[in-house]
């Protein structure tokens, strides 16, 4: 089984300072997840100067800014690209970023970024779509807001103009900060797989980690989570997302989820090999047998330890005659 690829997803908050990213690198690589995301975005290709703040950003930043405004503060230049980019390399975690438009989906590529993550917002975006299919990357795809029909023409779009199905992993996902738990949905993940055969994750919003090691004991190969250095720091994503410890937290009950799932086939494990002698039953004597006696029910009896005849033979047993003579508590052997 391969193990679930773990995104970090720092978003935005490092609240613009390159500092705090620095940061957050180091806390996801120590964690040992495998990837660590930014955002890529240039605010005045992907926003409306007048476009309102959704509500969770409204309710987190207790300001009054336009989607705009508020994007400016965290926007990431080329320069600090470069520089987490060499910071990721150093502490041996992967760099990811969400492009939320072509020019940002231009920068990664003059980075070299060879994965694409395509946001919840953009499924619907043909253009968009088009840009990064031609480019056959490794593909991870959110689907928050989006029916089936409209993940399966994105799917389309992508695989239409050029990328191998093989290279996509669509997430299931739920855009509301924090996600209630009613509306999760975890079987819709279950669902797409069905329908496009392609590989699944989940992109997670809500609190705690219970959702995400759920989706992968249903067959995620994906998890992404926010975190942030503090759930108290102004921002739109910070409330909603795990601290350093829960995110160390989440990484390991995740790959202790996949060790307990192990593989399909039953068999007797090694660890419980000593205990088959000592907790499966033979056939013992339950009174005196005599030679050339018919075999009767009430003549034996089903007792632990192993070491005799298994009683799965039981019936082949009774009415046959015995070979020999037995007392009592004797194990049978025919």
């Amino acid at each position: 089984m391969k193990k679930t690829l773990i995104i970090a997803e720092a978003g935005v908050n490092h609240n613009g300072s390159l500092k705090l990213a620095k940061k957050m690198i180091e806390i996801a690589a120590k964690a040992k997840c495998d990837f660590v995301k930014f955002q890529t975005f240039n605010p005045d290709e992907l926003v409306h100067k007048k476009a309102k703040m959704a509500y969770y950003q409204k309710n987190n930043l207790k300001k009054k800014l336009t989607q705009n405004q508020m994007l400016k503060k965290y926007q990431l230049s080329k320069k600090d690209h470069v520089e987490l980019i060499k910071i990721c390399k150093k502490n041996n975690i992967k760099f990811l970023s969400t492009a939320f438009d072509i020019k940002s989906l231009k920068l990664l590529l003059d980075l070299r970024i060879s994965t694409f993550k395509i946001p919840s917002g953009e499924i619907t975006n043909y253009p968009y779509l088009e840009f990064i299919g031609k480019q056959n990357k490794k593909i991870f795809m959110s689907t928050g807001m989006s029916n089936m029909d409209e993940v399966k023409n994105a799917f389309k779009i992508l695989t239409k103009t050029g990328t191998n199905k093989k290279n996509i992993t669509i997430l299931h996902c739920n855009t509301e900060y924090p996600t209630p738990l009613k509306d999760v949905n975890l079987r819709a993940m279950l669902a797409i797989k069905k329908e496009l055969n392609v590989d699944v994750g989940y992109s997670d919003h809500s609190l705690g980690i219970t959702v995400p090691i759920a989706a992968v004991a249903l067959g995620a190969k994906v998890i992404e989570k926010h975190f942030t250095l503090n759930q108290k720091m102004s921002g739109p994503d910070h409330k909603a997302s795990l601290n350093a410890d829960n995110l160390a937290i989440l990484v390991k009950a995740i790959r202790d989820t996949e060790t307990l799932l192990g593989s399909k086939e039953k068999k007797i494990s090694p660890s419980e090999k000593k205990n088959v002698k000592l907790v499966r039953k033979s056939i013992y004597v339950k009174r005196e047998i005599l030679v050339n006696q018919t075999i009767k029910d009430d003549d034996l009896q089903i007792l632990r330890p192993e070491g005799g005849i298994s009683p799965k033979h039981w019936k082949k047993i009774i009415g046959k005659k015995s070979k020999k003579k037995y007392n009592p508590g004797d194990r049978f052997y025919g």
